[in-house]
């Protein structure tokens, strides 16, 4: 302020005398120092709204390019998912029929095991039928050759009571003779 001190004068605050003139100040600043003040709000204001809609317009562009790229990793996802749920179908529907073909091998070993236990059955019902006719002939045999050996002890017990009963010394004798004699 020494550069204006004969013309302006201080007074008490609010109130500032130039020459004799009498300016009016609010909080401290007269006209001209509320004029910087417009000004540089007005250049602040100016330079928001020139670059706040660049700044609003990137803000919202990389939220859409956020979005997009979350999309389409949403949608590789999905593809992936879609894959992985076809092939697990593809081999689902390839065990299923794998398991058809399993089972139907198994029915026909079934059916041959079955076959070759019945042959086998019959066979051994065969032989031992057969082993069985053996035993029951061997049986049979024993038993007749039994019959015979008590038939002829039998017979020689009985052959022996007649003899002695009916043949004494002299026709023992007599016999003996004939015998002899027709040799």
């Amino acid at each position: 302020m020494s550069a204006l001190p004969a013309i302006v004068e201080e007074q008490p605050a609010g109130h500032t005398e130039v020459a004799g003139h009498e300016e009016q100040t609010l909080l401290g600043l007269g006209a001209e120092g509320w004029v910087y003040v417009s000004i540089t709000i007005f250049f602040i204001i100016a330079i928001f709204f020139v670059k706040a809609p660049r700044k609003i317009t990137d803000a919202l562009d990389a939220q859409i390019a956020e979005k997009r790229r979350n999309l389409d990793e949403a949608a590789k996802i999905r593809a992936e998912a879609q894959g992985l749920l076809d092939e697990a179908k593809a081999q689902h529907a390839a065990s299923a029929q794998d398991a058809a073909a399993m089972l139907d091998h198994a029915k026909k070993e079934a059916a041959q095991i079955i076959a070759q236990a019945e042959a086998d059955t019959s066979v051994m019902l065969e032989r031992r039928a057969a082993m069985a006719e053996q035993k029951i002939a061997a049986a049979e045999r024993a038993a007749a050759e039994s019959l015979r050996r008590e038939a002829a002890g039998a017979a020689v017990n009985a052959a022996r009571a007649v003899i002695a009963g009916n043949y004494g010394e002299t026709e023992d004798r007599k016999l003996a003779d004939e015998i002899i004699s027709s040799i």
